[in-house]
């Protein structure tokens, strides 16, 4: 019996902390990942490990998505989409910019939209495929930065319109909605207190591959909180 071909998996934002730990995750499966991120020395680091390719972009740039998922089709054909890519940036309203408001926009909404517009044409001439978007604990209630909540509540909503618009296509879509994540640059400011109830990266990794995989087959639309204690 011939071997099956190696599942690939589309990773964006896949040079920050939380978008190596989702790497690794899906390479431990046995996947090969392609990587998505703003070209630099982290992007060329990940480059190096074995079954991952890297691609450069720009995703908050529609015409940038379109090249970076054209070179995707010169590695193979993906079955899953991570949306990862994404910023912040602390805004009162009195002290909210336009730059921060479009950064926001652009970083966190644009770019899922651009790269979710690219996956599906593709995972639905495949026979269907998997998308999980990463929302935040603040998108659905709390105090938090304007103009980052309202985008993330942006990409909550954006996950549920997909997941009945690609239903059909047999395309899943999820969010998961993390809170304070453990890593080095949030340790910089955590309070002892917090960083002991914080998420780590490769826990919240492994809930997202478990929503890619046959186990969560009758699942889409959902928000999964992965914020534990934080």
């Amino acid at each position: 019996m011939a071997d099956s071909p190696q599942r690939l998996v589309v990773v964006t934002g896949a040079a920050g902390a939380l978008g190596q730990a989702v790497v690794t995750e899906f390479l431990a499966t046995g996947a090969a990942v392609v990587a998505v991120d703003i070209p630099g020395e982290r992007l060329d680091a990940l480059g190096e490990t074995d079954n991952v390719h890297t691609v450069g972009a720009q995703l908050s740039d529609a015409a940038e998505t379109t090249a970076a998922w054209t070179a995707i089709d010169a590695i193979g054909t993906p079955d899953t989409l991570v949306t990862l890519a994404g910023g912040f940036q602390p805004s009162s309203l009195a002290d909210l910019t336009e730059d921060i408001w479009n950064a926001m926009i652009d970083s966190n909404v644009a770019s899922v939209v651009w790269s979710a517009r690219e996956a599906a044409a593709r995972f639905e001439a495949a026979g269907g495929g998997s998308i999980v978007t990463v929302g935040s604990k603040t998108a659905l209630s709390g105090a938090a930065p304007l103009a980052h909540a309202t985008s993330k509540a942006a990409v909550v909503r954006i996950t549920e319109l997909l997941a009945e618009e690609l239903r059909p296509k047999k395309i899943r879509v999820n969010t998961v909605l993390p809170s304070v994540i453990d890593t080095p640059a949030n340790r910089t400011w955590m309070s002892e207190d917090l960083a002991s109830r914080a998420v780590s990266p490769a826990a919240i990794a492994k809930v997202i591959a478990f929503l890619t995989g046959p186990d969560a087959a009758p699942i889409s639309g959902a928000r999964v909180p992965v914020y534990g204690d934080a």
